[in-house]
């Protein structure tokens, strides 16, 4: 859809209504490309730790978390971002399989150091685990293998 003579409103009015009839087809295709997830997968982080998401916002909200760039470059250059991207691929984008971040120490915020790729399955079996006792005593499902 290419920007016409709108105001900046009518443009963003026009989008939802083109995306709406499309079901999100080019959204859902960019955001199952790598740069798409990448993209997809921090500005989730950055909802987390501005506020944006209510529901768990004194979880996340006011945690330091890196720049864009530095987060691209830091997931680029994962061996462990790439492997579990081609396994998502692989499953035909199951959700459990996607790549999700991992906060190891969940009082710190999205920092070099403190982040690790795992499948959204294993991220949010931790999360539930952390809950009832600390996370060593459950393995990850990839170190099981």
């Amino acid at each position: 859809m290419a920007k016409a003579n709108y105001s900046h409103a009518e443009y963003l009015r026009k989008q939802r209504e083109y995306r709406a009839l499309t079901n999100n087809a080019s959204t859902v295709k960019y955001e199952r490309t790598k740069k798409g997830k990448l993209m997809r997968t921090y500005r989730n982080m950055q909802s987390r730790v501005e506020g944006i998401l209510k529901k768990k916002a004194h979880l996340y909200a006011g945690l330091p978390i890196l720049p864009r760039d530095d987060f691209y470059r830091w997931a680029m250059a994962s061996n462990a971002f790439h492997n579990l991207y081609d396994g998502w691929v692989a499953s035909d984008y199951q959700c459990g399989e996607s790549p999700s971040v991992d906060r190891i120490d969940a009082a710190e915020g999205y920092i070099i150091g403190n982040m690790r790729w795992l499948t959204h399955r294993e991220n949010s079996r931790l999360t539930r685990s952390r809950k009832i006792q600390p996370a060593a005593e459950f393995p990850l499902l990839s170190d099981a293998a």
